[in-house]
């Protein structure tokens, strides 16, 4: 096994059959290995050097920004500079993106001296947007150019591109004219211009568009490279499908913290402070904590009735967990669907009309084995069982029709539909289920309640 290879080739310190182990490997495991076993800083130091320099760029791209940091601490200006011509330029940004500014300066110092001024442009770009997710390494062709002189030009530049799969064509401006897949060049005639057979049906996004779109974009149309533009029409980079996984999986994330009624925080459990930790999730639970006082304040208002009947309240908590609990339900499915660009703001007729059947099925299911459970097995009397049942039908009905409706309210006033989850559409439903409850109840049994 790799991991065990490692360690007993430290313990003997036989550096040239570890250096042999480690580069037989692949990076990603390479990488996994130095954090976990990241508490002797000097042995992880030492096989991230016994590294061939390619193999030593993957490598430090896959680590977590604190042993980057230790790597970059510990090497020489010269290692420095040769690390850094070997990695891939979005990888580039990312790691100075997420460095102290003492170590971004140092590494714009030991950078070439040509590319600071871009290095600088794409650290300018919103943090979630596209022109911070592209790499300028992408292939390139001119619209007069032979399909023989395309290929000439993808053997000279291949190894320094992150991806050959699909070159762009642009004039002598570089505005992006069109597109043309590798296959399609090998499969053409060596005289035939490229300006003819490139696809000029591009999809392309904006160095400011959202990164949100930008998946949008990947997911609907099954993409692996999407080029980005300026605003007269340049190509400037583009996003390939290994960043967009990243970003895919930082909004989920994203979007789960929220729906669990937390602050949304990028770093990892075991490396957030307990203080970081508690303060995601007590803003949330102190809104919560407050707006739940609705709850409390129709309860006091209604405890002359729970006084004469206490039976009533005995229902209490089973109505507003299964009201809760419908609401969340569709309040998920749908801020899930809006993600997956499935449905949109002008769909809202067709979801409340979808959640109203729905709800009807489900209401009158548990309506239905609610009323035998209480007047059958717990033997209440026919009233109070009605009561409870007919309440727990309407509130699951409300439930859905208000998880399935916040979610496409919140996109519509441009917040984040995960806002409108669990927690909160439990609350809100919570407060209509008990008014509906204690309502009910006054009606059936005015002859009892004074």
């Amino acid at each position: 096994m790799f991991e065990t290879k490692v360690k007993e080739l430290l313990l003997k310190k036989d550096l040239k059959a570890l250096k042999e182990v480690l580069n037989s490997e692949t990076p990603i495991n390479i990488a996994e290995f130095l954090e976990a076993n990241n508490e002797n800083e000097k042995d992880m130091i030492i096989l991230f050097r016994l590294l061939h320099k390619d193999i030593a760029a993957e490598v430090f791209a896959n680590l977590d920004t604190d042993e980057q940091i230790k790597i970059v601490s510990s090497i020489n200006d010269e290692k420095l500079q040769s690390l850094l011509e070997e990695l891939y330029f979005d990888d580039m940004i990312d790691f100075l993106e997420e460095m102290p500014s003492n170590v971004v300066k140092r590494v714009l110092e030991n950078y070439k001296h040509e590319n600071r001024s871009l290095i600088n442009q794409f650290l300018s770009y919103e943090e979630d947007s596209a022109g911070s997710l592209m790499t300028i390494e992408f292939l390139s062709l001119k619209s007069s150019f032979t399909v023989k002189q395309s290929l000439e030009h993808v053997r000279k530049y291949a190894e320094e591109l992150e991806t050959i799969d699909v070159a762009y064509v642009i004039d002598n401006q570089k505005r992006l004219e069109g597109q043309i897949t590798l296959k399609k060049l090998l499969a053409s005639q060596d005289d035939q211009i490229i300006g003819k057979l490139m696809d000029k049906n591009i999809l392309s996004v904006k160095t400011s568009t959202n990164q949100e779109a930008a998946v949008t974009l990947f997911k609907k149309y099954d993409l692996t490279v999407l080029p980005v533009i300026d605003k007269e029409n340049i190509l400037i980079g583009i996003i390939t499908i290994d960043d967009m996984v990243d970003v895919i999986e930082e909004e989920n994330t994203e979007d789960f913290q929220k729906m669990a009624a937390m602050a949304p925080s990028k770093e990892e459990y075991l490396e957030t402070s307990v203080f970081d930790l508690a303060k995601n999730r007590l803003t949330w639970l102190l809104v919560l904590m407050v707006s739940a006082t609705f709850t409390g304040s129709i309860i006091s208002r209604y405890e002359e009735v729970i006084e004469q009947m206490v039976v009533l309240a005995a229902a209490i908590p089973m109505l507003m967990d299964t009201g809760g609990n419908a609401g969340s339900q569709s309040s998920t499915l749908i801020i899930r669907g809006m993600a997956l660009g499935e449905i949109k703001i002008s769909d809202y007729l067709k979801v409340v009309w979808k959640e109203l059947r729905v709800s009807l099925f489900v209401g009158v299911g548990l309506a239905v084995v609610n009323f035998l459970r209480m007047n059958f097995i717990l033997k209440q009397d026919l009233k109070m069982s009605l009561l409870v049942s007919v309440t727990l039908g309407i509130t699951v009905v409300i439930a859905k029709l208000v998880g399935g409706l916040l979610p496409i309210g919140a996109k519509k006033l441009n917040l984040d539909p995960a806002i409108m989850a669990g927690p909160l559409v439990t609350t809100i439903v919570d407060a209509l289920a008990l008014v509906i409850y204690f309502y009910l109840a006054m009606s059936l049994y005015s002859d009892v309640l004074k």
